[in-house]
């Protein structure tokens, strides 16, 4: 899994990913909407948030990261602006429902 994918639109993954056991899984929506279910284990980086981009650049840009959130879109954005700062192996979960069936980890609430 090498490579970009960025400026996905709001649109379902291909087909499972078959996420790596020491993949990332960020959500990036709000922390309201992270409350009403997110997937198991997934780290909450706002992208709409002030502090995105220092918040983001704490992460290893040579992991590999799976990112979600309501539809796609703001996970598409989360990966553009991830990928000006040298990340590259970023795959776009869409929804959290579409990211929960492609990954086979379960949606958990607070």
């Amino acid at each position: 899994m090498f490579g970009i994918t960025v400026g996905v639109s709001a649109c379902a993954p291909a087909g499972p990913v078959g996420l790596e056991a020491d993949t990332i899984v960020i959500d990036v929506r709000t922390p309201e909407e992270y409350a009403t279910g997110h997937l198991d284990g997934a780290l909450n980086i706002d992208v709409q948030s002030p502090d995105f981009a220092a918040q983001v650049s704490q992460l290893d840009p040579e992991a590999t990261y799976f990112i979600y959130c309501r539809s796609g879109n703001r996970s598409g954005q989360a990966m553009s602006q991830m990928a000006n700062m040298g990340f590259g192996d970023m795959t776009n979960g869409g929804s959290v429902d579409e990211a929960s069936a492609t990954s086979g980890i379960p949606v958990v609430k607070n």
